[in-house]
């Protein structure tokens, strides 16, 4: 059963999330806090007594210590847990994205949006965690498999459309590109700006198989399709898009996706 801890400094939002994560399957017990310093109360307790909390949701908005305070607080924890922003507001969505927050929900709270972020909660867990209500009856047989794109170690991006915050993963990002102080993130679906510097992506994401090709591009080796040179100068063909390599990431980028270990599949086109 997943255990929740739930910080929010308007009663009645705080009892109606209580109420409604309870009524989703697997859910077990919901703690509650008032404002941000009683649910890192709450949390040093819960370490104290060994019974991890499996994901924090924080109001953004709350006196003293409000919930981006409480998720930087998090954030140097050995084990963080996942942290879910609960918020009247959008334009939150991009400090969210900055301390990892796993998702970004917008009150009121609709029921079936609270139960898929549960789901990618519980898809954290050693197991895959508890099936939702639709799968809990049926035969394992026709159960269909997990995506890709929910891996435990994808990242949730939120973005904004036309006043819509959206939320892509990053698995699903072929090519980033630097314009001026945002980047513009390319999706096979198309793509987003994002007001975060380049080159912070390209420190949080490289583990994640990003890599500097130029001063204005980061992209997902495995995404790359082909490796052009011509008259001296190196290119990557990406999802069908050719992008400039610089002089200086040439080498290092010829020995990543040429060498027995790095990235298979790909093609040389000298």
């Amino acid at each position: 059963m997943l255990r929740f801890l739930v910080a929010d400094d308007e009663p009645h939002a705080l009892d109606e999330l209580v109420y409604l994560l309870g009524l989703i399957p697997g859910v077990g017990p919901v703690e509650s806090a008032a404002d941000g310093a009683a649910a890192l109360r709450a949390l040093d307790r819960a370490l104290e007594e060994h019974r991890a909390m499996d994901a924090v949701f924080l109001d953004v908005r709350m006196p003293g210590l409000d919930g981006l305070d409480v998720a930087r607080v998090l954030s140097r924890f050995a084990e963080p847990p996942p942290v879910v922003f609960v918020t009247a507001y959008d334009d939150f969505a991009v400090p969210a994205f900055e301390v990892r927050a796993l998702d970004y929900l917008l009150k009121p709270v609709r029921s079936d949006r609270l139960a898929e972020t549960v789901r990618r909660i519980a898809e954290r867990q050693p197991g895959g965690g508890p099936p939702d209500r639709e799968t809990a009856t049926a035969p394992a047989a026709t159960d269909p498999p997990a995506p890709a794109a929910a891996a435990a170690d994808d990242q949730v991006i939120p973005v904004e459309l036309s006043g819509v915050t959206r939320f892509i993963q990053r698995s699903e990002v072929r090519h980033v590109e630097a314009c001026g102080d945002y980047v513009r993130l390319h999706l096979a679906s198309g793509s987003h700006l994002l007001r975060i510097p380049l080159s912070t992506l390209e420190d949080e994401w490289q583990d994640a198989g990003f890599v500097r090709v130029h001063r204005r591009h980061l992209v997902a080796t495995e995404h790359i399709e082909e490796l052009l040179t011509e008259a001296g100068r190196m290119s990557v063909r990406v999802a069908g898009t050719v992008l400039p390599v610089s002089r200086r990431s040439s080498r290092k980028l010829r020995d990543l996706l040429l060498s027995p270990s790095g990235v298979p599949g790909r093609t040389a086109d000298g």
